[in-house]
C-alpha cells in the first residue's frame, strides 16, 4: 500500500508536520510504503483567472496532482490559519482544482489536524470534511490533536494523549482496509 502524507502548511516547524510523520510512522508498522509530500516543493504564484489565461496551469500543480494520483490512500495534517487553511496549501489546492475538480481522485484520506490550543484546529478540520465530497475524497476518518505541546513528545515524536492516539491507529486501519 503506497500512502501520500503531507501537513497542509509550508512551514517547516510546524506541528502538523509531526503529526502526520507520525501517523506515517504507525502507517509503516502495517507495511505501507509512506511518501511524505512537502508543500515547499510546489510554491506557484497566487490563483488567479488572469494568470492561468495567461500562462496555464504550473507544472508544479500538475506534480501534486500526479502525486495524488499514485497513491493508494491520502493523510493530511492541516495547520489552522485564523481558523481556516493556510495559504500555502489553498493556492495548490485551487490551482490543481483547475486541472480536475476531483483532486483526490476518489481516494481513501484521512484528515488530522493539531494545534497548540484546546480547539485541536477544529474549524480547519470540519472546512475540509465538509468539502471533501466536491473534491472526490472518500474521508474514511479524522483526528484532532487538541494542545499540541502538552500531548506530543517531541522527543519521541508520538502522541502521549491515550483517547487522541486510540482514535488515530483506529482511523489508519480504517484507512489500510478502505485503500
Amino acid at each position: 500500500m503506497n500512502v501520500l502524507a503531507f501537513a497542509a502548511t509550508n512551514s517547516t516547524q510546524s506541528i502538523n508536520k509531526q503529526f502526520v510523520q507520525y501517523a506515517g510512522a504507525l502507517l509503516q508498522e502495517h507495511s505501507a510504503q509512506v511518501n511524505y509530500l512537502d508543500l515547499n516543493d510546489y510554491e506557484m504564484p497566487l490563483y488567479s483567472v488572469d494568470r492561468e489565461q495567461a500562462g496555464g496551469i504550473p507544472q508544479a500543480a500538475h506534480d501534486f496532482y500526479k502525486a495524488i494520483g499514485e497513491a493508494d490512500a491520502v493523510v493530511i495534517s492541516f495547520a489552522e490559519h485564523n481558523g481556516n487553511y493556510t495559504a500555502a496549501y489553498k493556492n495548490i489546492f485551487d490551482w490543481t482544482s483547475r486541472i480536475d475538480m476531483k483532486v483526490f481522485q476518489g481516494k481513501p484520506v484521512v484528515f488530522m489536524a493539531a494545534a497548540p490550543g484546546p480547539g485541536g484546529a477544529q474549524s480547519v478540520l470540519s472546512i475540509a470534511k465538509t468539502s471533501a465530497p466536491f473534491f472526490n475524497a472518500n474521508v474514511v476518518g479524522d483526528v484532532s490533536l487538541p494542545s499540541f505541546y502538552d500531548n506530543f513528545d517531541a522527543e519521541t515524536g508520538t502522541v502521549k494523549h491515550a483517547e487522541v492516539n486510540e482514535k488515530l491507529k483506529a482511523v489508519l486501519k480504517d484507512l489500510i482496509a478502505a485503500a
